[in-house]
């Protein structure tokens, strides 16, 4: 009987454990590497680019012609380079869906206390991260929502690269990003992450094996001048964020012109969640 009673009081705890965790939480530990992605709606595995400025439906259609499908775009956030979006509404992301093209919604808010770039500095993290984290997944869900991307579409927070081997900094850091990831997801969005490969990318990485819990759901890591591939990165397990949950930023800042039309881009390879527009 007492055994009975143990067994019982164990499944109570857990199913208890179990209600606790954030709708949509995809946690990212060894064990549960190749779980299916969780309230994923729309998967995108091919070519992508992402530039500062939205580019214009007649760019979009031009670059028709170009070997990318999916674009990344900066949609909300204090940090981003800029921040006057001439084209991005709700009328843009349905003509951009239409013609074939699959969205990346990037968020830039607060950024490290020991970020490298000297443009970010004027932005960091306070004394108060997980909270400020919080904030800003508010912010983030409520500015998607208000541009149609709906609930299971992947937000993907932009934190530039840092020193995390600064301890103290890197502390902090974390707690930004998990408090910003969880809430992003009990609001119904994949938590996404990008940052370069030989800082943030890194930082989650070691948090992952340390069994920490509430990381963002896909990494999207910069690493430029080597060939472009989701599988190879060396700073993340074979098995973490698999499958589904990759995107590796391959170059920077390159022109481009398709269909006539020239961008500044950074290029992208692709296999990960996307936005769905509503």
């Amino acid at each position: 009987m007492d055994a009975r009673r143990r067994i019982i009081g164990y499944l109570v705890a857990l199913m208890a454990g179990v209600a606790q965790l954030p709708a949509g939480y995809v946690p990212a530990t060894a064990a549960d590497a190749n779980a299916p992605m969780a309230k994923a709606r729309a998967v995108f595995r091919g070519r992508a680019f992402d530039t500062c400025q939205a580019p214009s439906l007649v760019t979009l259609r031009a670059w028709k012609t170009s070997p990318y499908r999916g674009v990344g775009v900066y949609f909300a956030g204090d940090g981003r380079a800029c921040p006057r979006q001439r084209w991005l509404s709700h009328a843009w992301l349905t003509g951009a869906r239409d013609l074939g093209w699959r969205v990346l919604p990037l968020y830039v808010g607060s950024q490290s206390p020991c970020v490298r770039s000297e443009t970010k500095r004027a932005i960091p993290i306070g004394d108060e991260p997980e909270d400020q984290g919080a904030e800003e997944a508010v912010e983030a869900v409520e500015k998607a929502r208000q541009l149609g991307i709906l609930p299971g579409s992947p937000i993907y927070l932009d934190m530039e690269a840092y020193n995390d081997k600064d301890e103290d900094c890197a502390a902090v850091t974390l707690a930004f990003v998990r408090s910003w990831s969880s809430t992003v997801a009990r609001h119904g969005y994949i938590s996404g992450f990008y940052s370069s490969a030989e800082s943030g990318i890194r930082h989650m990485e070691r948090a992952r094996r340390a069994g920490v819990r509430s990381l963002p759901s896909v990494m999207w890591f910069a690493r430029w001048r080597v060939a472009a591939s989701t599988a190879n990165e060396r700073t993340l397990s074979k098995s973490a964020w698999q499958p589904h949950r990759r995107i590796h930023q391959y170059a920077g800042e390159v022109s481009e012109t398709h269909g006539g039309r020239k961008l500044t881009i950074d290029r992208d390879l692709v296999d990960a969640p996307v936005a769905v527009i509503g």
